[in-house]
């Protein structure tokens, strides 16, 4: 089966925006209860269906968001203040590559998710990695520390460090992220065609921090 290219942008980034709209008008048109059956169907997939099944398998799990876990030591945010958490749905794309010894594995290529606070859609999270609001503010991380998802098809939990802003809204101060919760995302298959994509869909949140003010500091003297 011919595998249809990625819909990319005229910067060369993931058509994120395409996809949600795909996978939101499934969801109008469709049971839930249909997105079930197709993710217990459907696994594994590659390509373009793939990350639109992604999507559509993976919306039903937006709701109810699942109970937090205990903040592993090493990720925590010492001295910073939670500004707001949002609940991303999306899938962790992968591509088909020979490794150190020519053998083809799977290499993690980028984030591809729709970011929610209260059920609404408020943003998207992209390769950077970088999350951006609907207010135009984005961030983007690095990677600081990492610890074990809850199973072992679960995605690490992260903290991330944040190295550039962009705009003035909600996430021009933000100087920590935490990638917590997070369920799926981990491939378990073989590659066999170099070049390949396959997508895995994976559910997480995403705490945002900022550093926390000192009272003193806007004090005058």
């Amino acid at each position: 089966m011919q595998i249809e290219p990625i819909r990319r942008r005229s910067n060369g980034t993931i058509d994120i925006d395409s996809y949600r709209r795909d996978a939101l008008m499934l969801r109008e048109q469709t049971r839930t209860e249909f997105f079930r059956s197709i993710a217990r169907a459907v696994r594994p997939l590659t390509g373009v269906v793939a990350i639109i099944v992604a999507y559509t398998s993976a919306l039903h799990l937006i709701f109810p968001v699942p109970a937090a876990a205990e903040m592993p030591e090493t990720i925590a945010a010492h001295g910073e203040v939670l500004f707001t958490t949002a609940h991303a749905v999306g899938a962790q794309i992968y591509e088909c590559k020979p490794d150190s010894a020519g053998n083809l594995v799977w290499r993690f290529r980028e984030p591809i998710a729709t970011l929610f606070i209260a059920g609404k859609t408020v943003g998207r999270h992209y390769a950077g990695p970088n999350w951006e609001m609907s207010d135009g503010s984005a961030v983007s991380g690095k990677i600081a520390a990492q610890a074990p998802g809850t199973g072992a098809d679960d995605i690490p939990l992260l903290k991330l460090e944040a190295v550039s802003w962009r705009g003035t809204g909600q996430l021009s101060k933000i100087t920590t992220i935490q990638r917590l919760n997070t369920r799926g995302g981990v491939v378990r298959t073989t590659c066999n065609s170099a070049g390949t994509f396959l997508s895995a869909p994976y559910t997480a949140d995403y705490a945002f921090y900022r550093k926390a003010v000192d009272p003193l500091s806007n004090q005058s003297h």
